[in-house]
């Protein structure tokens, strides 16, 4: 039988993030999609203007309709949530879908680049917290681990030129796995290591005592939906049965496959990334 996985996310008609990044991917790597759309985009944020339909109210007759219909998922993933009421309303959502041997993996969206998104506020982070505790594994960028776990975001990438710097990245991660959470994947450090001839992206993978740093060329920067993309295929992997540490270089080699034609192709950061023609390197 497939596996399905509940992809809570937004919809946004342009910039390639969100799902309609997790659901062509899902897809190829045979695991179905089943969307709950947490907002209706025109185009992602990153644009000068945008179109936005809050879809809120709309939840908890997903979930009613669901349990009616007497669902099962082997896996729920979670991304953009457009305020804490949501996050609640998600919170109950897991509360009755999820099963012992139902995978929760919680990309959990509330900032980039040290700056926090317009929907951040305490009260906000502070149910992101509780729904990253309830998670198997979650995907936090340098600045939403920094928020997770109470740390100055400018305090510690003023070290990032020291040799350490990735364990000590780590030491934070470590805190998380300490709630419980299985994996840590934390995405997108910019870094040079004593051994790469030029800065690379890393995403670290943290489970038990192990820490496993996986890199990638930066091919002109980052672009929409790249986080989304890379957190597609670990939980698609994982649901069917791959490693953390295997879903992660599979995906990292897909992104960099297509980040290189991006680039070269000097596509818009905003539009995306020309992912479609690589889907095939995930089958």
């Amino acid at each position: 039988m497939v596996k399905r996985i509940a992809v809570i996310n937004d919809l946004s008609g342009l910039g390639k993030c969100s799902l309609t990044a997790a659901i062509p991917v899902l897809s190829v790597m045979g695991v179905q999609a089943c969307p709950l759309p947490t907002a209706i985009l025109s185009n992602q944020t990153g644009y000068e203007s945008y179109y936005y339909d809050d879809y809120t109210e709309h939840i908890d007759a997903y979930t009613d309709e669901w349990t009616k219909r007497g669902l099962t998922l082997d896996g729920i993933y979670t991304g953009f949530l457009g305020s804490e009421l949501q996050a609640e309303k998600i919170l109950r959502f897991i509360d009755t879908f999820q099963k012992p041997d139902t995978l929760l993996l919680v990309d959990p969206v509330m900032g980039d680049s040290g700056q926090t998104y317009d929907i951040y506020n305490e009260t906000f982070g502070a149910q992101m917290k509780r729904l990253v505790q309830r998670a198997d594994v979650i995907t936090p960028n340098l600045t939403e681990l920094c928020i997770l776990t109470d740390t100055d975001y400018q305090s510690l990438t003023a070290k990032s030129h020291s040799s350490d710097y990735l364990e000590n990245i780590a030491s934070i991660g470590r805190k998380l796995l300490s709630l419980g959470i299985k994996t840590v994947l934390i995405t997108g450090i910019l870094y040079k290591a004593p051994t790469d001839a030029e800065t690379c992206y890393y995403n670290l993978v943290l489970e038990g005592n192990a820490v496993t740093p996986v890199s990638s060329s930066i091919h002109g920067g980052s672009y929409s939906g790249t986080g989304d993309l890379l957190a597609s295929v670990v939980c698609a992997g994982m649901v069917r049965g791959d490693s953390a540490l295997e879903s992660v270089r599979r995906g990292v080699h897909f992104l960099e496959t297509a980040l290189k034609e991006t680039a070269e192709e000097q596509i818009p950061k905003n539009d995306g990334i020309n992912f479609e023609p690589y889907l095939k390197l995930l089958l």
